[in-house]
């Protein structure tokens, strides 16, 4: 039977492996830091996907990054939505009828999907967990990505650590690209912050990568794909203009030694989706953070963290760590610096 961790112990732990005074593990992550911890969707697997709700309970679990997927609007506005459709995830079936024979979120405004509600789906998901308040007024409609930014940018300023965003374009759309880019730039953002972003669409992240250093910013970017359809992009060929993939662990040649691989071309993998709610998800964790992965796209944040945890606790401590930050330390192996020193390599 699931048995939800207290939010507060969730929040401590977190906070413990943040710490710049905690000891470093030696890992086999490509900068040698804890493997990244990435709300799927948001929390998921416990609350409706793609919500402010999802998303805020996945900060407050820990989570290093939150997801929005994002589909533009028919008057052009970025929402956060995985599905090009609003069937599978909305009540727009009860409030409207079909367009052009379907539900597509290119048919509708923003202002009729705001009238939308969001409904749980999949793994252990509801509409309310225990000992989480969502503190925005209307947690389960469908978010602007302007407001997914809005709510990372509050919890950054509540716990003290910054919350990292990874917009994925959904389409290979060049008015996507320019607003995803434009909307980053105009939040402040540049490319020593916690940003990814995400698209299966190569030829998008290669318009990306163009589009952003023409603006002067340089956010990390990542392809997304099965081992094999990422093998046969090349990974020498990816690292021109890419900085990670994103990777299917149940995809064939998805291991240790496409990690390796990878790692040889100075590219990151992240891997989706662990989508497990039972006790053979502890174990799911372990063996890839043993093999090295950079990031794991997760519908359970906690899970995730207590993985990590565990798995840095037992992680041999690199010579002359416990020199650099006291022996009363002992014990301990957490990360430090993350986007900071990837920006300081580049």
């Amino acid at each position: 039977m699931f048995h939800a961790r207290p939010l507060a112990a969730l929040a401590l732990a977190a906070a413990t492996l943040a710490s710049p005074l905690a000891a470093q593990a030696a890992l086999n992550t490509l900068d040698g830091k804890a493997p990244l911890v990435i709300a799927h969707r948001g929390a998921s697997g416990y609350l409706p996907e793609h919500t402010l709700g999802g998303y805020e309970l996945a900060v407050k679990m820990g989570a290093d990054y939150i997801e929005p997927d994002l589909q533009l609007t028919k008057d052009g506005q970025l929402v956060a939505m995985h599905d090009t459709t609003l069937q599978r995830t909305t009540n727009v079936a009860d409030l409207y009828g079909k367009r052009n024979g379907a539900y597509n979120v290119s048919d509708f405004t923003l202002a009729e999907i705001k009238t939308l509600t969001v409904k749980p789906t999949g793994g252990l998901a509801s509409t309310s967990y225990n000992g989480f308040t969502p503190s925005s007024a209307d947690p389960y409609r469908v978010p602007t990505f302007q407001e997914v930014i809005d709510l990372a940018k509050s919890q950054s300023a509540l716990t003290g650590r910054q919350i990292g965003i990874y917009p994925e374009a959904k389409q290979a759309d060049p008015l996507m690209e320019d607003l995803i880019l434009s909307t980053l730039v105009s939040n402040g953002y540049k490319g020593s912050d916690k940003v990814f972003i995400q698209s299966f669409s190569a030829d998008t992240i290669k318009s990306i990568h163009a589009k952003q250093q023409a603006m002067g910013a340089d956010f990390q970017l990542v392809v997304l794909g099965s081992a094999s359809a990422i093998n046969t992009l090349g990974l020498a060929n990816i690292a021109q203009y890419a900085d990670g993939v994103g990777v299917s662990i149940t995809s064939n040649g998805m291991g240790q030694s496409f990690i390796e691989a990878a790692h040889a071309n100075q590219l990151k993998v992240h891997g989706y989706t662990f989508s497990k709610f039972d006790d053979s998800a502890r174990q799911q964790y372990l063996d890839w953070y043993g093999y090295g992965i950079d990031g794991v796209f997760s519908n359970y944040t906690d899970k995730a963290l207590a993985a990590r945890t565990e798995f840095l606790a037992a992680a041999v401590p690199e010579p002359g760590t416990w020199a650099m930050f006291g022996l009363g330390l002992a014990g301990l192996a957490v990360f430090g610096r993350r986007r900071a020193a990837a920006a300081t390599a580049a």
